[in-house]
Order: C-alpha cells, then structure tokens, then sequence
C-alpha cells in the first residue's frame, strides 16, 4: 500500500503547471481539466495545493471529479494532519446572514409557500438567492406564470357531499397522492447541504414523485439509492452535444428503474438571467458534464453549467431517442399547440407546458395559458378530450397554491410541477421544510376541493372554471410608483426579534 501523501508535497502543486486539488481527503492531479472546467480555471487555480472540499462539496455531485478525471490522475489519500487549513473569513453580511438563520419563525408560523420565499431571501446567500429566484431580462414572464393564475376564476357546485374528497391519480401510470410532482432544479446544494435528497425522502413520505435534474448537486445514483422501495422517480435531461453522453445517461437512468424520461426543450441557449450575472457567478459551478472553455464565466451559474447544450436538438432525433431507451418520452417545454400536435402525432407520451420558470423566453406566454389553447385545438383537430391517458398534459411556473394546481386540471392537466417554492423550503427549513410545504398542499387541497364541491379529481372539469380572461395580458412593472404607492403588501412570516439583553 502506498504511503500517504502530505500536505507539504500537494502544497508544491499550486500553479497552472502543476495544478493538485484535494477533495473528500483525496488528491487530484487536475492540471489538464483546468481549461476543459466548465466553472473555468480560475476557481480551481485557487485552490491550487489546497483542500477544495469546502468549495466543492455545497455545488458538485460527490462523484463528478472521479467520473470527469482518468484514473491515472487520482494520485491517493492525503494525511489530512499535514494539510494546512483554508483560512475562511467570515464577513459582516455573513454574520448577519447567520443571525437571521437563528431568527426563523418556526414552522408553525409558515402559513403558505410564499412564506418560505419570504424567509429563504432572508436566510439564503446573495449568490445562492440570486440564481434560484432569477429569470430572463426584465423577468416579466416570471411574475406573468403567477399571475396568469388569478385571471382564471372558480365556479362552484354545491350541496354535494364532501365528507370525503380523494386528490390522488396517475401519472405516465403510476400513482401520486396528490395531482403534482417536483420538478427538477438545479443545484439544490446552494440552498441546502442536503441538496436534492430533501426532495426525495419528502417526496416518498407524501407519495409523490421527483423528477431528478440533470445538473443536480447531488449524485443521481444517491438520490436513487435514498428512494424507497418502489418510489417512482423521474428523469430531466439536457441533451449533450456529445450524444455519447446522453445515451449514457439516459441508459444508465432506464436501468436504475427511472420511470419517465423529460427531454428539456426550451433551452438551446440559456436566457440572460440578470440577478444571477450581476453575482459574477463564477466559482462554484457543478462540471458534471464537458462544455466550452470559451464561455464568458462572468455571465452567471447558468450560463457556466450549460455550455454542453446542443442547440442542434430537432425533431428528427426523437427516432434516436426511441433507439436508446424504452421509457416513456416527454418533452419538457412545449409553448404552443403546434408544437404540442406535433408531440402527439409522433407518438410521444405527453408534453410540459412551460417556460422554463421564466427563465428562458422573456414575454413567453404561461403553461396555464398555453394549456387553454393546446386543449382546444387538438380536440377540435383529433378529437382528443383531457385529462387524457394516452397523451398527457402536464404544466409549471409560477404555482403557489393548492388553488392553481386544480386549476390546471379543470382546464385538463394530469398534474403540475412545483419547483422553486420547494427549493426556498429546503433552503430555509432543510428537509422539515418541504414535508410542510406538501402538508400546507395537502391541506389547501382537501379544503378547495371542499370548496368546489368536487371529491375527485374526476369531478374537477372545465365548468368549474372561468378562463376566458386567461389572454388578457396586464404587466405590472415594479417600478410603477402609481401602483406600488396605493397597494399594501400582504404580510408574510418573519423573523423572530433576539430578545432583549434585559430579559437574558
């Protein structure tokens, strides 16, 4: 067995020459990865002859620099007594930061989903803060997927008996409790150390299913492993340029038991996302897959992790697709009818109606919109009526209540993805955090449901809804002093006062 290496002697590696990293106790000799980093050179430089642990355990998967370094540059353990600690200074808006943590309400006082945002931009990092709640350009897409919502107006049944209302269906088959999903993110992470394994261990307790991102923090193979036995899960993929990969991994998901596979086709070039630019987000990018050395790493996390995108994607490689794998395909990030026909004539599975959370397309319309159209025209053009099994509608952005969700299913969805509200519960509670937001779900559902005089979901058809209004397109610009000077904010929770040094 080889002796250990020493602090003192990876210390001698520290230049772009000879560039050594240790992570998890291990050395790397990553001198050849430098320029093929997707995050860029300049992070890994600076940690140089140091330990990157701390640097690269909060964003990477645990397995991304043993899978994307050959193994002749895994040189063996370090004797971690000989590694000289990475000084990390603590600033005075870390600190605050960290005092706002301890002064969380508790969970009792989380009312709703918009109350872990309200925290989560209290409790999170700038950094982290910014790329999660960013969208494209002036974000007017992003507000839009929320307010779509409240042009679309109930209308009841009443005296039924609803003593028992039962929420729970099928998706692509297999069943959910409730008629949502958690839709895949990115660099889960950032908000928690835990990552996206808060979402698999809630998502098992409360029978519903998480699609796993392709640019998870966490490894696909943990949050497999941390399912349990017959938990179904799902799959969203980026679409590699180098198609080896892809198959790899859509290959490699089909056979540890994925249920679905949601190709995303919404993002041949990712959207200016100006919050999270202004970070200059360079430093902690997950490199997960190979991309272009010659991205502009000041344009923000998620133009530095998504460099490995094919733009080339068409319609034409759905055969290749169905050559590779037998799981169901949906594409993710359908925004028209056509589009949508054009799924269903070639045989697809379903479709997500969505703009990438408005991420992507400022001025794209929302999923809730576009469903009204999709519904209408392929019924008219092949008599399809929804919720329908053969070809199913799914749709996200901008969700906040049980309210919306049923919403979408009068207007003839199998179910809605949630996404950032449970990115903000775990970034603000950890696990503890998403199993409440899906109790608060569940909560609203059995009381809505009530409400309409529903007590299935079979009994939630497009009567029960007023959309007419769904295209009437109003912009509320945040820097209308008109408006934002006569309305009063709604409150939400907010943080504990330390208590008085009299009373210590």
């Amino acid at each position: 067995m080889a002796p250990l290496l020493t602090g003192q002697e990876v210390a001698k590696h520290n230049t772009r020459e000879s560039c050594w990293i240790i992570v998890h106790g291990n050395v790397y000799d990553v001198t050849e990865f430098l320029d093929d980093h997707p995050g860029g050179s300049k992070i890994i430089l600076k940690y140089a002859g140091k330990d990157a642990t701390a640097e690269y355990e909060p964003i990477h998967p645990p397995d991304a620099i043993t899978a994307n370094l050959p193994k002749e540059k895994h040189l063996g353990p370090v004797d971690l007594s000989t590694v000289a600690k990475v000084e990390v200074r603590i600033t005075d808006e870390e600190k605050a930061r960290l005092k706002n943590v301890e002064a969380r309400p508790p969970l009792s006082e989380i009312l709703n989903l918009h109350d872990f945002e309200a925290i989560a931009r209290q409790v999170m990092t700038k950094n982290a803060w910014a790329y999660y709640s960013s969208a494209a350009d002036d974000e007017i897409t992003n507000r839009e997927n929320h307010a779509a919502y409240h042009r679309i107006w109930f209308r009841p049944r009443v005296m039924r008996d609803v003593t028992t209302v039962d929420f729970s269906t099928h998706i692509l088959g297999h069943p959910t409790k409730m008629p949502i999903y958690i839709t895949a993110a990115a660099l889960g992470k950032l908000g928690h150390p835990d990552g996206e394994l808060n979402l698999t261990k809630a998502a098992a307790k409360h029978g519903v299913i998480q699609m796993i991102p392709t640019l998870a923090s966490c490894a696909f193979d943990e949050m497999v492993d941390a399912a349990v036995p017959g938990q179904v899960q799902f799959y969203q993929l980026y679409v590699n340029k180098d198609r080896n990969i892809t198959k790899k991994l859509v290959q490699h998901a089909e056979a540890r038991g994925i249920k679905g596979l949601f190709i995303t086709v919404d993002a041949p070039q990712l959207g200016r996302r100006e919050k999270d630019m202004r970070m200059k987000f360079t430093d902690d990018e997950p490199h997960a897959q190979k991309g272009d050395a010659g991205v502009d790493r000041s344009q923000g996390a998620a133009r530095a992790i998504s460099t490995f995108i094919d733009p080339g994607l068409s319609w034409k490689d759905l055969d290749w697709f169905r050559s590779i794998t037998r799981m169901p395909l949906i594409l993710k990030g359908v925004q028209c009818w056509e589009d949508a026909l054009e799924a269903y004539d070639r045989g697809l599975a379903g479709v997500v109606l969505s703009n990438h959370g408005g991420r992507q397309l400022d001025f794209a319309r929302s999923g809730i919109e576009v469903l009204v159209e999709v519904t209408r025209e392929l019924k008219a053009r092949r008599g399809l009526s929804f919720p329908n099994e053969k070809f199913q509608l799914f749709v996200d952005g901008g969700v906040r209540r049980a309210t919306d969700v049923i919403k979408a299913v009068a207007l003839g969805a199998t179910a809605v993805g949630i996404g950032r509200p449970f990115l903000y519960a775990f970034s603000s509670y950890g696990y503890e955090g998403v199993d409440h937001a899906l109790n608060i779900l569940h909560e609203e559902f059995t009381m809505n449901m009530r409400l309409i005089g529903a007590r299935n979901l079979g009994e939630i058809v497009p009567e029960m809804v007023d959309a007419s209004n769904i295209g009437s397109h109003i912009v509320s610009v945040p820097g209308d002093e008109l408006y934002n000077s006569n309305y009063v904010d709604m409150q939400h929770a907010k943080l504990r006062k330390a208590p008085s040094a009299a009373k210590l």
